[in-house]
């Protein structure tokens, strides 16, 4: 029982990633529509990306985006472009010839933390500053 468990968990981990990449593909063809160009490059940077909008070391939330957002995005994003493009993909993904790497989502991600503490400091500040004046 625990070992088919594992084996399902497995296959499914295997299939997200070959999806990630099919749609790291397939918004660089020319037969996927725009928009579904736009979200399977967000969908895909994002997954890619080394560094997460939520960190893992975060209790419960750290691993949501990554068990929950990544597959959802995905399952849009494969409605959204044509079935032929989308298995012509994942044929090449699992070929595994190419392996995409998104460093413009690590500095995008870095991007929001940094902006993120800011507004945090500049409200912490405007909130406790003055009593320590």
């Amino acid at each position: 029982m625990v070992n088919g468990l594992f084996a399902k968990a497995r296959s499914w981990a295997q299939a997200i990633k070959r999806d990630v990449v099919a749609l790291w593909l397939a918004a660089r063809d020319p037969r996927t529509p725009i928009i579904a160009k736009a979200l399977a490059t967000l969908v895909a940077a994002y997954a890619l990306s080394p560094i997460d909008l939520i960190p893992d070391f975060v209790p419960v939330l750290g691993y949501l985006d990554d068990l929950v957002l990544v597959p959802l995005g995905i399952m849009l994003a494969i409605r959204l472009i044509p079935d032929a493009v989308i298995a012509e993909m994942r044929l090449r993904a699992a070929e595994k010839i190419e392996r995409p790497q998104s460093r413009w989502a690590a500095l995008l991600i870095i991007i929001i933390w940094i902006t993120a503490a800011t507004a945090a400091g500049v409200w912490l500040y405007n909130a406790v500053g003055d009593r320590f004046a």
